[in-house]
């Protein structure tokens, strides 16, 4: 896979944007386009979750939020 249509992590997004991981994470988790994996555990071991940003994707929310 090349560079170009690499998928963003939370993480690589939060450097980038300068917010939080946290905040990347509620501002993309329900995106059309976002890549989700989650595995649902039993009791009480927490889930697992990996989140991975479409380069597209994430062109397109940051002009959304982009003031003129």
């Amino acid at each position: 896979m090349s560079e170009v249509n690499t998928p963003y992590s939370i993480k690589e997004v939060a450097q980038l944007t300068g917010f939080s991981e946290r905040t990347v994470t509620k501002l993309f988790e329900k995106e059309p386009g976002v890549l989700i994996y989650e595995v649902q555990r039993r009791r009480k071991r927490a889930s697992y979750r990996t989140i991975r940003i479409p380069r597209r994707v994430y062109e397109r929310v940051i002009r959304r939020y982009t003031v003129a």
